[in-house]
């Protein structure tokens, strides 16, 4: 029985001993196009266990240096010599000459003219990267089959990729005509084929051209206002999104365009556009849901929790919504309402709930709910929130006198999640540091940093434990060493420079240091109390303060506040001095610092 070309390329693709096709990215670009189409068959690259038998026979059979030549065009006398063809380009597709195959089916495929060999000659083509080739039998298939949707999928990829936009527009006119009930949806999808593109004028001139027949759609006008904006015409873009606007008044989707490329000159604006649109349009939760978050993000929570209120009543089991409003109260110090949100959405059918635990075991952590809060912790699972759920569970803990206890579960985290050793090795140390146990926390740190020796974080947690217990020569060796491994850590230059001032040595170099680490890390407020300790140690109290009364202002912290105060009872101001520390003790009465520095500043 005698077979056309297509159909032996079926059989084995079917069979599986010795053909299998090929995955590769080449193909992935078509399927970008987002024309709801399938991409041509893949499979993986590996032959896997072939008949090793069959396969030796084909290398004797069919040396590598021999590419076969097909001259006679009738099928019935040319069978025997594909099937020869097919099997030896995928013999060499097995061994590794991906271009041997690649010209075996490229030449299958021109003398063909076979609209499943040429996809199988471009899949292998792709393989082989010969992208020149790709285009050369993409252009021939639009020619075999000039309605074959697949074949017009691959020009158009391969055309793309290579950035060659001219000529592009018929091309897309015409998928896109091809399919008028997806079309308002392929328009809106025009632009992610281009995504990659340099050139981002050529790609707004395109689309302009391909959205010129189907301009009584607002979805025509949404691409080509997200091309200009692309291209930095916002004039031409802001144009646009609000012509489709007005072919669709209550398209969400035109409006958060809108907002988008206002935004990109005035944020004002921006949520001035969206709160229009949801006055218009009450029940657009999209927009609404943008215009919460704006607000949120320009810190106006009060306006911000109207809208999230009214979306709760609109949508209370939605957790685009719950997770913000919860989000949002905490930010405004309201735990009743958090803690109900988040009750409520882990009750909902969310992939993931380990932030909402995350949150609730803070909650109940600040209420003294301790064995709740523990019980929050637990239920975290792997992400960002797992390491410092750990660690606060065993602060927890340990706050309970059960340090052993604590000590035992960052270990069984730490045996779950090597990846995480060292942060769990260190909140272990804080845990003995914090239980006066400091020696234990250095040796601990000590023992890890043997096995890691140029660990950034164990070298600047062991210095600082290290100054603790007087070993200064240790403490400024691991110090520098970090400073030569991350020239940029701010807080290594800070944390040398203050341990010098605070021991009101080697002032000039404890001032370089601090300033580097200032340069760094501008606004950070403990190297602004550094600097503030440095120049008090040089006796320029005015130049102290200045930066002190930063330094109190961006952080709420004992040790800046008792530095503070000490500047200020040095300058004679010594009401200021005793207010400062005691609105700080009221925030946290069990800190020593402020306690002594109590005593000391006394009338």
């Amino acid at each position: 029985m005698k077979h056309s070309p297509r159909q032996f390329l079926q059989l084995f693709a079917a069979g599986k001993e010795i053909m299998r096709p090929i995955q590769h990215t080449f193909l992935c670009v078509a399927l970008a196009l987002a024309f709801g189409m399938p991409a041509l068959a893949a499979g993986d690259l590996a032959a896997g266990k072939q008949r090793k038998s069959t396969v030796r026979e084909l290398k004797r059979v069919a040396p590598e240096s021999v590419a076969p030549s097909l001259d006679d065009k009738d099928y019935q006398e040319l069978s025997a010599q594909v099937v020869y063809q097919l099997l030896l380009a995928e013999v060499a597709l097995q061994r590794g000459r991906s271009e041997f195959a690649s010209q075996a089916y490229a030449d299958l495929a021109v003398r063909t003219r076979d609209p499943g060999v040429l996809a199988r000659a471009i899949e292998v083509a792709g393989y082989a990267r010969r992208f020149d080739r790709v285009l050369e039998l993409a252009r021939l298939w639009v020619q075999v089959e000039p309605d074959s949707k697949r074949a017009q999928q691959v020009l158009v990829g391969v055309l793309i990729m290579s950035n060659q936009l001219d000529g592009l527009a018929p091309l897309l006119i015409r998928m896109l005509e091809a399919d008028k009930e997806a079309l308002p949806a392929n328009l809106m999808a025009l632009n992610r084929m281009f995504a990659r593109s340099p050139d981002r004028q050529g790609v707004l001139q395109l689309i302009a051209k391909v959205c010129a027949p189907f301009l009584d759609l607002p979805e025509a006008h949404y691409a080509i206002a997200l091309a200009a904006s692309s291209a930095g015409d916002n004039v031409r873009a802001l144009a646009e999104a609000r012509r489709a606007l007005e072919l669709r008044p209550d398209w969400e989707a035109g409006a958060l365009l809108e907002a988008q490329i206002i935004g990109q000159k005035s944020t004002a604006e921006a949520i001035a556009s969206l709160r229009r649109f949801v006055e218009r349009n009450p029940k657009a939760r999209e927009v609404q849901l943008s215009l919460a978050r704006a607000l949120v993000a320009e810190k106006r929570y009060g306006e911000a929790k109207r809208q999230f209120e009214q979306l709760l009543q609109a949508y209370p089991n939605n957790p685009e919504v719950v997770f913000p409003v919860a989000i949002l109260a905490l930010q405004e110090d309201d735990r009743v309402l958090a803690e109900t949100q988040l009750k409520h959405l882990v009750t909902l059918d969310i992939p993931d709930k380990s932030a909402p635990y995350y949150y609730l075991g803070q909650i109940a952590e600040e209420s003294k709910r301790n064995d709740e809060a523990i019980r929050y912790y637990g239920q975290v699972g792997a992400g960002e929130h797992y390491l410092p759920a750990q660690v606060r569970s065993a602060g927890i803990l340990a706050g309970q006198g059960k340090l052993d206890e604590a000590r035992k579960d960052l270990h069984a985290a730490a045996e779950k999640n090597p990846q995480l050793r060292v942060q769990l090795t260190i909140a272990e140390a804080a845990l003995l540091r914090d239980a006066r146990r400091t020696t234990e926390a250095f040796d601990l740190l000590d023992r890890e940093l043997a096995e890691e020796p140029e660990q950034p974080e164990l070298l600047y947690e062991s210095a600082l434990l290290a100054e603790r217990l007087g070993r200064i020569e240790v403490m400024e060796k691991r110090l520098r060493r970090l400073i030569e491994l991350q020239p940029d850590s701010a807080q290594a230059y800070n944390a040398l420079g203050y341990s010098y001032a605070d021991r009101n040595m080697r002032l000039p170099e404890a001032r370089q240091l601090v300033e580097k680490a200032l340069q760094l890390a501008p606004n950070d407020p403990f190297i602004l109390d550094s600097m503030g300790w440095v120049l008090y140690r040089q006796g320029d109290l005015e130049g102290a303060l200045t930066q002190l009364q930063r330094a109190n202002s961006l952080r709420a912290d004992p040790e800046i506040a008792a530095h503070t105060a000490e500047v200020l009872w040095m300058l004679g101001r010594r009401n200021e001095a005793q207010r400062i520390l005691l609105e700080a003790q009221k925030k946290d009465p069990s800190n020593e610092q402020l306690r002594d520095a109590l005593k000391k500043f006394s009338p």
